[in-house]
């Protein structure tokens, strides 16, 4: 392994950098602060023929470190996200960097554990100076390299299958995190974990569960919007997972109201219709429903799902066609398979829907500011962007009617009122 510690050696790590693949690797100053608000303190090389570890602002750092542009390299990452916040590599977001952490999950179905290598010396520190600003600066750099060497080693495994799945969810969740969140005491930020069991997102930062907000106590009235003239504006699904699982079935809702409509078909009313409608997509479909013109179909769609999952070594995601492995999902029935297929069917329609959305609205002066499995959150400037910006959120979200979507704005997030109507 080569030490950077001159400036000769880094030019010539420059020059290796630009003509052939790696593997980057970062530590962060801070291990308490964002990836937004931090900075890297080392980074750690891996080529075909050597290995290297570079101090930027760390104490044992020789000079100034500037960012290196390798657009035409193919870069492997540890945490896509992360780097995207903030790394000393500017490469082509889209077509250059793979993340093996990304790799490793949709291999095991589980999240690498970068815990797992940390020598005495980051356990000591981190136990000992939890309370002091970017730790990491003091830990030795042998010792950073003693972890990150351990980590390449464990995530090398899973180069070769990195070109095979598509990555959309990273790069959107971290465009949305970077966004920030405005509150009363300044911006936050929120921080996204894809890497769930059921592909699910969930989204927590500094305390705060961003995807479980209380509704009703009053911790949301601090999230307000950062514009003078803002507010804030959700979008919510309409009946989003019957809808869904519609597609999938080939059942064909008819205009309006989903959970009217099948609770039209039980013979009760709205609230009772829609409560039952929950109770058997999410609890199992029971005999007396089958005969059900939609649950029927449910019914025939999860036989074939968990006939195919007990035949095959791997099932594969509606849009994605990510592969889930059998021999990673332990305790499986039919009905708990159908429930994680709906939620990575919510997922993948969603990252889908922010691929569209985050490019054709990136010229307004209004932010998403967070995502939530069937609404999605917006610091909307109405100054800057008016009504026009909202009614482009609600069509690329919409699919053109395909799901519909309530409308709410509020000058913070606990009081917010219904706007719907406004659009029609």
């Amino acid at each position: 392994m080569v030490i950077v510690n001159s400036q000769e050696k880094w030019v010539k790590l420059q020059k290796v950098m630009k003509t052939t693949h790696f593997v980057y690797l970062q530590i962060l100053s801070d291990v308490q602060k964002h990836p937004k608000e931090n900075r890297v303190s080392c980074f750690y090389i891996v080529t075909p023929f050597e290995k290297y570890i570079v101090p930027v602002n760390h104490n044992e750092k020789f000079g100034t470190i500037e960012k290196i542009d390798v657009d035409d390299s193919k870069v492997c990452v540890g945490d896509m996200k992360s780097f995207l916040h903030n790394s000393m590599i500017e490469c082509d977001r889209i077509f250059g960097l793979i993340d093996l952490n990304w790799c490793h999950y949709n291999k095991t179905n589980e999240p690498y554990d970068f815990d797992k290598h940390l020598t005495n010396a980051h356990h000591h520190n981190y136990r000992v100076h939890y309370d002091k600003e970017n730790v990491n600066d003091v830990i030795p750099l042998v010792k950073h390299a003693e972890y990150l060497s351990k980590v390449s080693n464990d995530l090398m495994n899973y180069v070769e299958d990195c070109d095979y799945y598509d990555q959309d969810i990273l790069e959107n969740l971290q465009i949305v995190e970077s966004n920030g969140i405005q509150t009363t005491n300044g911006l936050v930020y929120s921080e996204y974990n894809p890497y769930t069991s059921t592909g699910r997102p969930s989204n927590r930062f500094g305390g705060l569960n961003f995807a479980a907000l209380n509704k009703k106590d009053g911790s949301r009235k601090q999230f307000i919007s950062r514009f003078e003239n803002g507010v804030l504006v959700e979008f919510d699904y309409d009946a989003y997972h019957p809808r869904l699982i519609g597609d999938k079935i080939g059942y064909e809702f008819p205009k309006g109201n989903v959970h009217q409509h099948l609770a039209d078909t039980y013979g009760l009313s709205y609230d009772e219709g829609k409560q039952l409608t929950f109770k058997y997509l999410y609890g199992g479909i029971s005999q007396e429903i089958k005969d059900n013109p939609f649950f029927s179909k449910v019914d025939e769609y999860v036989k074939g799902l968990w006939k195919e999952w007990k035949s095959s070594k791997s099932i594969k995601s509606d849009i994605y066609s990510r592969e889930i492995y059998r021999k990673n999902l332990s305790d499986m029935n039919p009905n708990k398979l159908f429930n994680y297929m709906i939620q990575l069917m919510e997922t993948e329609q969603n990252v889908r829907t922010l691929d569209v959305l985050l490019h054709d609205v990136k010229d307004y002066e209004s932010k998403m500011v967070l995502y939530n499995y069937d609404a999605f959150l917006f610091d909307f400037d109405y100054k800057k962007d008016g009504l026009k910006y909202l009614k482009e959120v609600k069509k690329i979200l919409e699919w053109d009617g395909k799901y519909p979507t309530r409308v709410y704005m509020g000058d913070n997030y606990h009081n917010m009122r219904e706007i719907t109507e406004q659009f029609k």
